[in-house]
């Protein structure tokens, strides 16, 4: 595609003239067309960088025009007016049109509106591409797989929040991933090359508490130090005792934090993201949550649905993983048969995603032995898995068991992780690669 591509719209043939000499001069690629429909009709097929229209022609209206272009595309538009549509172009210009120019029109101005259009147009792709891009990088597309408009939305969300330094607070059913989304966040945020923390607080207690948030003077550094400059995710902060809530308010409100066996107040520069998949609402209302606190860490807010809302992403995402799964288990993968796409449909997803992942473990599992079936998969129990068929899946199920104890272990410090495996960096990555490991799946 031409980087400077141009729709000119005009019913009156010689100012379509006029205007495509000037422009094609000018260096652009122009299109002409003497009605509306016809230029809105090839709109996806020719993707012009911006669209130079007369307000008034008949049939379809420059304003009319401006509508159906809204509804599908972000190109510039603008309007040529007579005296009398100025009161009209400048609405116009309120309901998104670029600019507009009134006959008898300056070429010289009209040239500098176009170029200018042509630049926030060209702004607004390269914006996508790196968007795209960023958002590849950080598996957010592999976080947030599916069709369904929820998720769409829920994408668009985590891209716009990524930037915005406010706490946040993410709910969502167990198994919905909302560990997975927080890290996203960081990955694409100003953050994103300072620690990530994660704490559950429903193993909090009230004894320990401060020494490990708060760590120790000249001690255990704590896991707010920790974090400094990053991301502290408080995951279920739901099930905080009322005195830890009250901990972590200050914290937040204040930004600051004292050791134990310290008198100096200390800055805690970071960002809160917070989980729960419980009602914070009824809480505070039933006098087990803080009010105040929901809401400092509800600042921005984000849902997961739940699988069961989510209609043929159930498919989308088995898919997904199916085939993640065949290949670390090196076979191909199996063709689901009409009744298993049935039954993947009809069930109710108790657990959400972490649960079809299971499942789909289990199917590949049993396509590794030559048979196998969805329903068998979502009947059978996690902790009734056969034993592997060969020597090479057990040799990378113990991998895997061994790999995913040492990042537990190691909360995740990968460099920690190669040194006491015994293995370089290099080597612990493209293992994980093979196995199929993730390291947030196995931190959360």
């Amino acid at each position: 595609m031409s980087e400077r591509k141009i729709f000119v719209i005009d019913d009156d043939a010689a100012m379509l003239k006029s205007l495509l000499q000037l422009l094609s001069k000018a260096g652009w690629d122009v299109k002409c067309f003497e009605r509306a429909q016809a230029a809105l009709d090839r709109l996806e097929a020719e993707d012009p960088n911006v669209i130079l229209c007369d307000m008034q022609m008949p049939g379809m209206s420059g304003l009319e025009l401006l509508a159906g272009i809204r509804s599908r595309r972000a190109v510039p538009v603008v309007l040529i007016s007579a005296h009398g549509d100025i009161p009209t172009a400048v609405q116009a210009i309120q309901d998104g049109a670029y600019s507009f120019l009134e006959k008898p029109y300056d070429p010289r101005r009209l040239l500098g509106i176009v170029r200018n259009a042509a630049e926030k147009d060209n702004l607004r792709r390269q914006t996508e591409i790196m968007r795209e891009q960023i958002g590849r990088l950080s598996g957010l597309d592999r976080i947030l797989i599916g069709n369904d408009r929820q998720i769409s939305v829920l994408r668009d969300q985590v891209m716009q929040f990524a930037s915005i330094d406010n706490p946040l607070l993410i709910s969502g059913e167990t198994g919905t991933g909302k560990e997975l989304v927080a890290r996203s966040l960081h990955s694409l945020g100003s953050r994103m090359g300072f620690p990530f923390v994660a704490l559950n607080c429903a193993t909090l207690s009230q004894e320990r508490f401060e020494e490990q948030v708060f760590g120790v003077a000249d001690g255990n550094a704590g896991l707010i130090r920790r974090a400094e400059g990053g991301v502290m995710f408080l995951d279920e902060i739901g099930a905080c005792p009322a005195q830890i809530q009250a901990k972590f308010l200050r914290v937040i409100e204040h930004h600051s934090f004292t050791p134990i066996g310290s008198d100096e107040e200390l800055t805690a520069d970071l960002r809160i993201i917070a989980s729960t998949n419980e009602d914070l609402e009824a809480k505070v209302t039933a006098g087990e949550f803080r009010q105040d606190l929901l809401y400092r860490i509800n600042a921005l807010s984000l849902h997961l649905p739940p699988l069961r809302d989510r209609g043929e992403d159930v498919i989308i995402l088995f898919d997904h993983f199916l085939r993640d799964l065949a290949a670390v288990y090196e076979i191909d993968q199996p063709e689901l048969l009409p009744g298993e796409l049935s039954d993947l449909l009809s069930h109710g997803w108790p657990g959400n995603v972490r649960e079809l992942r299971h499942v789909a473990n289990r199917r590949i599992l049993a396509a590794t032995r030559g048979g196998g079936s969805v329903s068998e998969a979502m009947s059978r129990q996690s902790g009734e898995d056969p034993p592997p068929g060969t020597l090479r899946d057990a040799v990378a199920a113990l991998e895997r068991s061994i790999i995913g104890q040492s990042i537990r272990n190691h909360d995740g410090r990968m460099d920690a992780v190669a040194e006491a495996l015994g293995i370089g960096r290099r080597t612990l990555n493209e293992k994980m690669v093979k196995l199929g490991l993730d390291k947030a799946h196995i931190l959360r």
